[in-house]
């Protein structure tokens, strides 16, 4: 998007307001999420159920990811994620009442599954129209520190939410979690409506087209562009391979170190610490002119501390290992995200956002239908440490693979 003189002088105000209003919004959904995760792990010591609880909560959230592409892409997208919002803040009072009327234990699974659910198809549809709105207020030089910043802010929330989750939770029922998070909906959509957006550039049709037409374009336009296909696969598979190290470590602490929510809290606030300095990093030097530079060291030193997160058995060092993990993260999801942004026209980023979208909420389900029920069959610290060294040959692909490497120093559409 071109910005004239003026917008220029304002879009670091909008752009501040939009990302502390949704960091606003995220923190409510953050410590539910954890709350969830920590309740059914609790109960249930499952692997199993940890895997259903995973599928919910990502696998509707693909599926709906496709058509909010489009959607982003013809409709109004500031009106799309307060309607979004809406809806999550909804379904989460909804199990709070269940919850409190005397539905806990392994009587609220099957509850705590729906809505699951059905806040995922919510964060399907707000996740990528939240970036695909982002260059609509932010000048194309300045995305990667925004995208920094943006990250930095989500990590603030992520710090604090586990301390804020186990809190809660250790004062009282885990119902009382879920009312925060109405009123932090509420907080973020009241900053969205005030803040003017300017529109966006929607493809130019000489007649009406159907969802599934435009569906397919997004689909053509990634295929055919060289970089993004390969951007985006790279990326479906990096996130497959984050399984056992990133969404498993609470099933692996419950069983190396003791059913204890303090040990959960600390895996929590390490994580979210590292990637809130990872994050601060990247908003104030932009991190690497080459952004497939950026990619490829985010992915090495992930590879490099999960490998040794494998071999640990003494909690400090876990703890440690967590931060460092958390310190990448940052700079492989903005590398991606900011050459999305970069390389995508206009006209149909919300449907190629989409299909990023659908690589975490596709690949992160299918690692977790692999790895999930196999961590009640082998330890959960032999897949780490394999998938560790996946990762690492993945990151040297980057480099390997020499046009591709040379094509994130540019900002033109290939």
């Amino acid at each position: 998007m071109d910005f004239n003189k003026k917008q220029k002088q304002k879009w670091w105000t909008k752009a501040m307001a939009f990302l502390i209003g949704q960091g606003i919004s995220l923190f409510g959904s953050q410590i539910v999420q954890m709350a969830i995760i920590w309740y059914v792990t609790l109960e249930t010591s499952s692997g199993i159920w940890v895997t259903i609880l995973t599928l919910a909560a990502f696998l509707p959230q693909m599926i709906i990811s496709l058509f909010a592409g489009v959607w982003a892409d013809r409709y109004n997208r500031k009106r799309i994620i307060i309607t979004a919002d809406t809806v999550i803040a909804a379904a989460t009072l909804l199990l709070a009442f269940f919850m409190m009327s005397g539905n806990l234990g392994e009587a609220a699974l099957p509850a705590i599954i729906a809505v699951a659910a059905i806040r995922s198809i919510g964060s399907g549809i707000q996740t990528p129209t939240v970036n695909a709105m982002i260059p609509q207020i932010v000048p194309e030089d300045r995305l990667m520190r925004v995208n920094g910043i943006n990250g930095s802010i989500q990590s603030v929330v992520q710090f604090v939410s586990p301390i804020a989750a186990g809190a809660i939770m250790a004062a009282g029922p885990i119902y009382n979690i879920m009312f925060i998070d109405a009123v932090t909906a509420v907080f973020g959509i009241s900053i969205l409506v005030f803040i003017k957006i300017p529109k966006h550039q929607a493809a130019e049709r000489t007649e009406p087209t159907s969802v599934f037409a435009e569906m397919k374009e997004g689909l053509q336009f990634t295929w055919n562009h060289r970089f993004l296909k390969r951007l985006l696969i790279t990326y479906g598979i990096y996130i497959f391979l984050c399984v056992p190290s990133g969404f498993l470590t609470a099933l692996m602490i419950q069983r190396t170190f003791g059913n204890n929510v303090t040990f959960l809290t600390i895996n929590e606030t390490a994580g979210f610490a590292g990637a809130l300095v990872g994050g601060l990093l990247l908003g104030a030097t932009g991190g690497f002119k080459n952004r497939s530079k950026t990619l490829f060291l985010g992915m090495i030193l992930y590879g490099v501390a999960s490998l040794a997160v494998g071999f640990t058995n003494i909690f400090w060092i876990f703890a440690l290992l967590m931060f460092f993990i958390g310190l990448t993260i940052p700079a492989a999801q903005t590398a991606v995200f900011t050459l999305v942004q970069e390389k995508t026209d206009p006209s149909v980023l919300g449907r190629v956002f989409s299909l990023v979208n659908v690589m975490f909420t596709g690949f992160m389900p299918l690692g977790m239908a692999v790895f999930g029920p196999l961590a009640d069959v082998i330890r959960i610290q032999t897949m780490v440490i394999i998938c560790a060294v996946f990762i690492i040959i993945l990151g040297l692909s980057i480099v390997l693979y020499r046009n591709f490497y040379k094509e994130g120093v540019t900002a033109s559409l290939v």
